[in-house]
């Protein structure tokens, strides 16, 4: 009998997985991209909070791929 951490996964289940990971990058970039581009017609300064918030989506989408990677390695 095998273990639960060993059973096959079906590829639905995968493929559902994985495409909730694209989604999970493309909004937390594009968050970043709004809440910087909201400030700055707010406050008037053109680029640097987009910019700002643009990196701090960036971060946080290479945070949501490295959670990703190591949840992919325990299944």
């Amino acid at each position: 009998m095998q273990s639960d951490k060993k059973r096959p996964k079906s590829a639905a289940r995968e493929l559902a997985y994985y495409s909730s990971i694209g989604l999970s990058i493309a909004f937390s970039i594009f968050i970043g991209i709004f809440i910087g581009v909201a400030l700055d017609r707010y406050f008037d300064t053109t680029p640097i909070f987009t910019l700002i918030f643009l990196a701090f989506g960036v971060g946080a989408a290479f945070s949501n791929i490295i959670r990703a990677i190591r949840r992919s390695q325990d299944m």
